[in-house]
């Protein structure tokens, strides 16, 4: 741990530095893969809907002692549907069928009961209309369009537009691959899968402006100086914020983990699936997005203002030109950080990793030394 706080520390100062901005077209193409990949999930398997958004019945049958499989089996010749069955921690069985009519349930109650050698009156059914579900899908589209919306309208406001536009390119790009995720998978979609959809974009975007903060702190009189371009900067801040971001992805993963392959694999507790997934991706998802696609983009958008060109000009031309005069350049990519102390002037670089030297040093010291 203390190895991983020293890493931290380093990265924050700007004495180490992973060019995450300028290998971005690396990124962008595992992105636009996994993206894909999702899509075709979705087209090919479509998701596997609940009964709350498709309408049907649920039975909740007393102890028994028929196997979940031959549940099953029992279930779909009596409704002509497919059927979702659970054993309880009781003993009894939960079993779900979509797509049935509410009309019909009492005669696929009294199937039930016999098939399973129970009583009917013991058998709860819990029945949900076709229209009613109809209306959850489409108060869970809404909600996440307003989501989206005012996430958008926030970030244009507190820093600028092109960051809410990279921001809501992370979020969509987290939401496909979660909800491809689910589809390949074939795991229900419940109101809790959205409940953990809207979770994990919250999460997602706290990452994203934590790393949009320090940049735009960073780059307030940017074009002042001529040592870094906006995607050296850009790229600083996200090395600066990096082993945080790993540190709450991790402690956040963890009983998100424990949750769906201890509780819902085994322990066979499957209605923690629904929302456990899409945590688990989500989170996974939102703490790459904000590193890899969320940055990168903003720096892609920046650089093609005429202000930023002309900045990218000088810097390499003043590189250039040190290179040229056998002069130590500063490591751009590798960004030591930013600071207005060193705006607009040469650049002192001491030791191997380019960072600025002091200038206010001994300064005013009849010795020049510190005391």
């Amino acid at each position: 741990m203390s190895k991983l706080g020293n890493l931290g520390a380093r990265l924050h100062r700007g004495e180490i530095s992973y060019d995450f901005v300028g290998k971005r077209k690396i990124w962008y193409g595992i992105s636009i893969l996994i993206t894909i990949t999702a899509i075709l999930g979705l087209a090919v398997r479509g998701l596997n809907m609940g009964i709350e958004f498709q309408g049907g019945a649920v039975f909740t049958t007393p102890k028994t002692t028929v196997s979940v499989a031959q549940a099953e089996q029992y279930a779909a010749q009596a409704s002509g549907h497919d059927a979702v069955v659970q054993k309880l921690g009781t003993g009894a069985l939960r079993i779900q069928i979509a797509g049935i009519e509410t009309g019909k349930s009492d005669a696929i109650k009294d199937t039930l009961a016999k098939d399973l050698n129970v009583n009917s009156e013991q058998i709860n059914a819990d029945l949900v209309g076709p229209s009613w579900g109809q209306q959850i899908a489409d108060k869970a589209w809404e909600g996440l369009g307003i989501f989206m919306v005012l996430v958008v309208i926030y970030l244009a406001i507190a820093f600028e537009w092109r960051m809410a536009v990279a921001a809501l390119v992370a979020l969509i790009h987290d939401i496909t691959i979660t909800t491809g995720i689910y589809a390949l998978v074939g795991f229900e979609v419940t109101p809790g899968t959205v409940i953990g959809l809207l979770t994990i974009l919250g999460y997602s975007l706290y990452d994203t402006v934590v790393v949009f903060d320090s940049l735009k702190e960073q780059t307030k009189d940017i074009t002042k100086q001529t040592r870094f371009t906006y995607s050296d900067i850009a790229n600083q801040s996200i090395n600066g914020t990096l082993v945080r971001s790993i540190n709450t992805t991790v402690v956040a993963l963890l009983p998100v983990a424990g949750l769906l392959f201890i509780g819902g694999g085994f322990l066979g507790a499957g209605t923690l699936n629904d929302i456990s997934l899409s945590l688990f991706v989500g989170l996974a998802a939102g703490a790459y997005s904000s590193i890899f696609i969320a940055t990168p983009l903003v720096a892609d958008l920046k650089e093609r203002e005429p202000q930023m060109k002309a900045l990218r000009k000088r810097v390499l031309a003043k590189r250039a030109q040190a290179g040229a005069q056998g002069e130590p350049v500063p490591a751009g990519g590798a960004g030591a950080a930013y600071d207005d102390e060193t705006a607009g002037a040469a650049p002192a670089v001491v030791g191997p990793r380019g960072q600025a030297a002091s200038r206010g040093r001994g300064r005013g010291r009849p010795s020049g030394k510190r005391r």
